[in-house]
């Protein structure tokens, strides 16, 4: 295996409190595409075998589309390895699962997740997203608000349960359970970790943390067969899903169809406030929003990493893997790889071709892929509509984590003329 000195870290999670470390995955790039990566423990967290980070574009893509070779089932899909125990419970969504049963679970929950049926949320997400801004504004303190805060966090976690069909009632619910899941790396954005007998924090994924959404989602379906709506929810409910593919469908669309938007939405203003330049030819409708949002997806994606395991012996980029070694892709790599991205630390909105990997690639590819697109596109087209050009009026503060690339504060000048 290699340990060259050279090799930078790009597995500590407090790495990316200061930002995604670019200059570190060109070094990899560069030297060491496929590197290994040593795991010790950090925070509390037990210390693992290690596992290869791949880094390259070509790479990337090359193993989340050969499922046969690079699997999510054998080990899951998180960097650090689950308790064995659970590994069977870990199985039993289809982010975990490689085809064929992958693929029948997919089928069954994108028949409830239409585009037809998203694109019909279109004029809600609109006004939402214009009342958030505008509430935003009435309530700021000094001219500035955290947008975070204010905006993107109700705005992500709103649609989600609008197109789910969640009761007003319940919407808390999600959000506590998302930064419950998500932030648990970061000791400032979750809250304090349960430990487990040897004193180690349980896995928040675990079937032990997950009982309280678990029983949410069988009560929630029961009451949509008995009420139905024009839900996802209602449709799951409906499409003969045993408990538990229901309740693990329930955590995934919770907890990644919240994430999504809900990091992808403050790292696109971010990168608006950071080139003012981009801004203005956005506002003036110099480029088409469309373009604007995959860029700004390839520049800030909401996931940095995913894992797979090697299913058998083989070879990536000339170096050696063997079976039951860990792989995981770094998509804020594969983002900026100068072999595919022409001066790819430039924000160029009007980038195109523009293949970036930020909602994945292969069987796995998001399913939520298209109403995360459609909620980002609104957001700008309402922040350029009613609202001054983004601009810092304080230090962001970012997620610690190597999975989520979060943002946790945004303060921003939310008083102003539009343009």
């Amino acid at each position: 295996m290699d340990h060259a000195a050279d090799v930078p870290d790009v597995f500590d999670p407090r790495i990316y409190a200061s930002g995604v470390p670019h200059e570190r995955y060109r070094l990899l790039r560069e030297r060491h595409p496929v590197a290994w990566q040593a795991e010790p423990e950090i925070q509390g967290w037990s210390a693992g075998p290690g596992f290869w980070a791949v880094t390259r574009h070509a790479d990337v893509v090359r193993v989340l589309r050969d499922h046969r070779t690079y699997s999510s089932w054998l080990g899951a899909t998180q960097i650090r390895d689950p308790d064995p125990a659970d590994l069977p419970f870990l199985r039993r969504t289809m982010l975990n699962q490689d085809p064929p049963s992958h693929g029948r679970l997919r089928r069954l929950v994108a028949r409830a997740f239409t585009p037809a049926r998203v694109d019909a949320f279109t004029g809600r997400v609109r006004d939402r997203a214009r009342d958030l801004l505008a509430a935003a504004r009435e309530g700021a303190e000094d001219g500035a608000a955290d947008l975070v805060r204010t905006v993107t966090d109700e705005y992500a976690l709103l649609n989600l349960t609008d197109l789910l069909g969640v009761p007003a009632a319940d919407r808390t619910l999600l959000l506590e359970w998302t930064v419950r899941i998500i932030g648990y790396q970061d000791p400032d954005d979750a809250p304090p970790p349960v430990l487990g007998p040897d004193g180690k924090p349980l896995n928040p994924r675990s079937p032990a943390l997950l009982g309280e959404m678990f029983a949410y989602a069988r009560e929630l379906a029961a009451h949509k067969r008995a009420h139905p709506g024009d839900d996802v929810m209602t449709a799951l409910a409906e499409a003969g899903l045993d408990p538990a593919e229901l309740e693990m469908f329930f955590f995934l669309l919770t907890v990644a169809g919240n994430d999504t938007v809900r990091s992808a939405a403050p790292g696109g203003l971010l990168a608006l406030a950071r080139h003012p330049d981009a801004y203005r030819r956005l506002a003036d409708g110099s480029v088409p929003f469309d373009g604007a949002v995959d860029e700004l997806l390839r520049v800030h994606p909401p996931v940095l990493s995913f894992r797979r395991t090697a299913a058998v012996d083989t070879e990536l980029a000339g170096q050696p893997i063997r079976a039951g070694d860990k792989v995981v892709v770094f998509h804020a790599s594969a983002n900026h790889d100068e072999r595919v991205f022409t001066d790819p630390g430039r924000l160029d909105l009007a980038r195109t071709p523009n293949p970036h990997v930020s909602f994945g690639d292969g069987p796995h590819i998001c399913l939520g892929a298209h109403f995360a697109r459609l909620q980002l596109r609104v957001l700008y087209e309402q922040w350029c509509a009613a609202m001054p050009p983004p601009e810092l009026a304080g230090p962001p503060r970012r997620l610690v984590s190597n999975f989520i690339n979060g943002i946790t504060r945004l303060p921003a000048r939310v008083s102003g003329r539009p343009g």
